[in-house]
């Protein structure tokens, strides 16, 4: 396990990142020069000016504002909790190697959770699958990523996610119902500092992934949720993961950036299809126009990856659940009415006209189907049937 950092090393690693106008790629650019933070402050302006422009390098002389009360938070911070929390630098050797492989990896990543991830070597031998989508996503689509979430960690899989409302959760949620003790089951990426929580509702997930995963941010603390760092938290995601996993999307989601950033980094893209009256999975279906890879199931992911266990043979396999089957319990009208919804969403208008039910009598049996499962109750008056695993 590494040493966590003495508080001069944060001291200067924390400088150089709240320096003004030194991000990720000016700050990269003097540690190939000068090498340690300690020897980048060490320089003279002439010899900073040979590397950053003329305003990087007079900010680079003296310690940016409110540095010493950000140097006493994060210092108190980490001694609150010295064995699940650390400041992991480029420098670090339990630093990611996957990120180091990125285009533009975190000059810092603060990070709180299981202590396994501090011996070095331990994320890098991880085996990631990023799960994203929407955040408003319907209840089969949440139902998709907490199902996904755990086949994939009961397979040894660490599901990498931004532990947004919607997609994010239902995958970290399943992600660590499913994953044997002591895996790192789940990673969050999260776009504040991790001294914080969001969204609030996801407090106690937080402290879930705290304890059976880790939580990630190149955020300081007191970061609060800007939206412009939701967004640039993506590259993370998907530079962790050997492929990301499009559960639900619309097609103006941030869910096709992490995709995008999976492409050029050139990792595996997956999407699940919906339908396609369902605005939430027109991004899923332009990613499969583009390339992606159309999955149906955990093991078709599993495949694309070689981490997947050999198909059942078709005489071992349980058979998918069927209206007809003697344990599905439904009445004839109950069955007629599942296959006259179908899955894709529908008015109750609609599944009048299709069946000659009248209202009453139609509410009543949508009720009992609801109740045992069968029918889903979406925004809006609409029903749909639920895929039963």
């Amino acid at each position: 396990m590494t040493a966590p950092l003495e508080r001069d090393e944060l001291a200067h690693w924390l400088r150089l990142q709240l320096t003004s106008g030194i991000g990720n790629t000016s700050a990269r650019k003097l540690l190939t020069a000068f090498g340690l933070p300690e020897q980048v402050f060490g320089q003279s302006l002439g010899a900073l000016r040979q590397v950053v422009n003329e305003a990087q390098a007079q900010a680079l002389l003296q310690a940016p504002d409110g540095f010493a009360d950000a140097l006493q938070t994060t210092w108190d911070w980490l001694q609150a909790a010295p064995l699940q929390r650390r400041v992991l630098t480029l420098a670090d050797p339990a630093y990611p190697a996957a990120l180091l492989n990125t285009e533009d990896p975190p000059l810092i990543l603060y990070a709180m959770g299981h202590s396994a991830a501090w011996v070095p070597g331990v994320l890098d031998a991880l085996r990631c699958v990023a799960i994203v989508g929407s955040r408003n996503p319907t209840p089969q689509g949440a139902q998709n990523a907490h199902e996904f979430g755990h086949a994939l960690a009961q397979h040894g899989l660490t599901v990498v996610s931004g532990m947004a409302l919607g997609v994010d959760g239902a995958a970290h949620q399943g992600a660590l119902d499913g994953a044997d003790a002591g895996h790192i089951a789940t990673i969050a990426v999260v776009g504040t500092g991790l001294d914080r929580v969001y969204p609030k509702q996801h407090r106690t997930l937080a402290q879930q992934i705290a304890t059976h995963g880790l939580l990630l941010s190149e955020y300081p603390l007191g970061t609060p949720p800007l939206a412009a760092n939701f967004p640039q938290r993506n590259r993370i995601i998907s530079g962790l993961s050997l492929g990301t996993l499009v559960v639900e999307a619309a097609l103006q989601s941030g869910s096709l950036i992490t995709a995008r950033l999976a492409l050029e980094q050139g990792k595996d893209v997956f999407a699940i299809p919906g339908s396609i009256h369902s605005t939430q999975s027109r991004g899923c279906h332009l990613l499969i126009k583009q390339g992606a890879k159309l999955v149906e199931s955990a093991q078709d992911v599993l495949e694309e990856l070689g981490a997947a266990a050999p198909r059942p043979s078709a005489q071992s396999a349980a058979p998918e659940p069927d209206l007809f089957d003697e344990g599905a319990q439904l009445s004839p009208e109950q069955r007629a009415l599942v296959q006259a919804l179908g899955f894709d969403p529908c008015s109750l208008d609609a599944l009048q006209a299709r069946t000659g039910l009248n209202t009453a009598h139609l509410q009543a049996e949508l009720m009992g189907l609801e109740l045992q499962g069968w029918v889903l109750r979406l925004p809006g008056g609409l029903f749909q049937r639920q895929a039963r695993a």
